[in-house]
This record gives structure tokens, C-alpha cells and sequence, in this order.
């Protein structure tokens, strides 16, 4: 069976030009979907990538900044709409810390309608995960763990492919030694690329705990991994950004294929 990461999303929080980090996993008919943006615009982002959301059946939030959590509040909403229209099939399940959990309870009973807030417990459940916790997700198996986080509790994750590969997910934030276990010799390694290196006094990307492409790519040719996916970065460069975060990068990394994805790019794992 074919596995498909589909990025929907590729810059930083503060982007105009693309949308917020995030990507879903396809296998078969069903979608793993990891962290949602920043609001409403991951709905234009799913229906551009042509999956529909009652194929959405398993969601990965990975913290609590609004770029990655916002999109949730719509999606629970839009989901909770269509079970009660019969036009969703089986439930939802989030997955994510427990204070993250308590985070997107508070917010969604603030902003949501008590009719749709009122799914969760009966169709749409949370399912909080610990560090190093193991779950089978879609069948794939998955671990999750702590990524330490120095602004906002984070949580990462890898996971054994169903073709054999690993795939690993660091969030938003550099490498940490304590991640090798996960990330050492992975197939597909996703990491975090603010700005380009030589744009490091304009972006300050260290001052937000956050890599350059440099960085980024001595990390992954020390961990020897596979495949590289740069992604989380600014929006100024973007009409050239794969071309110049490839080419300084290449300077750093050679023992695997470097990726610098555009929005809605899918990747066959």
C-alpha cells in the first residue's frame, strides 16, 4: 500500500504567503493529520489537497502556539456538524499531552456552539499521550515523546511505516541530543528551517529557538538520515526558497536527498 505525506502547509506563524505547518499522512483512504494551522484556512488547504474530512479520522497536535492549533477549533466544528448530519462515519480521535487537552477543551467551549461542543465525549474523543507512550495508530505503531521544549510543552513522534521505513517528527523546534534514539538513521526526518543561514540578523531565528538551514542540515548529516524535509520557515524568499534553501543546504548535508517542499507537494514515503 502506497503511503503519501501531504505538506499543507509549510512556513512559520507569522506567514502571508503560505500556510502554517502542517501535513497529513495518507494510507489507503484514511489520513493521519498532524497539527492544523492557524484557523479557517486549513479547510481551503484540505479541499486544494482533495481530502475530504470524512476521511479525517485521527489527529496529532503537537502544541499549543496558534499556528498549529487554531485550525483544530474549525475542524471540530465542521466534523461535529457532519456527524449530526449523518455525513461523517465513525469517530474522531486527537491525540496530544493532557494540558494540551485542557488548552483546546477551554478554547473550543468558548468559540464553538454547545450542540457541536456537546461531540465530544460521544463522537470525537482526546486521547492523551506521554512521553515515550507507544500507540497503534492506523495501524501504524507510533511513538511519542517529549520534545523539551524551552517555550511550550511539545511533543514529537516517530513511527514505523508501513512499507518498513521510520518517519520521524521533531516539531517545530532544533534537534535535541535526547531525540536521538528516534532520529538517528530515520528514512524521513522533518525538521524546522527559519531563514536561510545568511539571513540570520534579519529573522534572529535563534532568539525564537529555531534553526537555520545550516543548522538544520548538520543536524540530519550527523544523524545520517535517509531523507531531509525542511520546513516551518519564513515567507520572504518563497518564490525562490526551494531552489536557495537547496542550495545551502546541499553545502551541509550529503548523505541523503534533500526536500524543501512547497504547500500541498506530496511525497511518496
Amino acid at each position: 500500500m502506497e503511503e503519501t505525506l501531504i505538506l499543507l502547509g509549510t512556513g512559520n506563524a507569522t506567514v502571508t504567503k503560505c500556510f502554517n505547518t502542517c501535513f497529513a499522512i495518507k494510507t489507503g483512504e484514511e489520513y493521519l493529520l498532524v497539527d492544523t494551522g492557524g484557523g479557517n484556512g486549513i479547510m481551503a488547504q484540505l479541499e486544494k489537497a482533495k481530502i475530504p474530512m470524512e476521511a479525517i479520522h485521527e489527529i496529532f497536535m503537537s502544541h499549543e502556539h496558534t499556528d498549529h492549533l487554531l485550525g483544530l477549533v474549525w475542524l471540530i466544528r465542521m466534523i461535529a456538524t457532519k456527524m449530526k448530519k449523518g455525513q461523517y462515519e465513525g469517530n474522531l480521535n486527537i491525540y496530544c499531552h493532557k494540558e494540551l487537552k485542557e488548552i483546546i477543551l477551554t478554547i473550543t467551549k468558548l468559540t464553538v456552539q454547545d450542540k457541536f461542543y456537546r461531540m465530544i465525549g460521544e463522537r470525537i474523543f482526546f486521547h492523551p499521550v506521554e512521553d515515550k507512550e507507544v500507540r497503534q495508530i492506523l495501524g501504524y505503531q507510533m511513538t511519542f515523546f517529549d520534545i523539551r521544549s524551552t517555550k511550550a510543552k511539545q511533543f514529537g513522534f516517530t513511527m514505523q511505516l508501513k512499507n518498513g521505513k521510520r518517519f520521524t517528527f521533531v516539531g517545530d523546534e532544533p534537534y535535541q541530543e535526547h531525540e536521538r534514539e528516534y532520529a538517528e538513521g530515520a528514512d524521513w526526518f522533518l525538521h524546522e528551517a527559519f531563514c536561510l543561514y545568511r539571513d540570520r540578523e534579519i529573522y534572529k531565528p535563534y532568539e525564537k529557538h529555531h534553526t537555520t538551514v545550516k543548522e538544520a542540515c548538520e543536524h540530519a548529516e550527523e544523524l545520517k538520515v535517509k531523507n531531509l524535509i525542511l520546513y516551518h520557515t519564513e515567507d520572504k524568499n518563497i518564490a525562490r526558497r526551494k531552489e536557495l534553501y537547496t542550495e545551502e543546504g546541499r553545502a551541509y548535508y550529503h548523505c541523503g536527498n534533500l526536500m524543501v517542499p512547497e504547500d500541498l507537494e506530496r511525497i511518496v514515503l
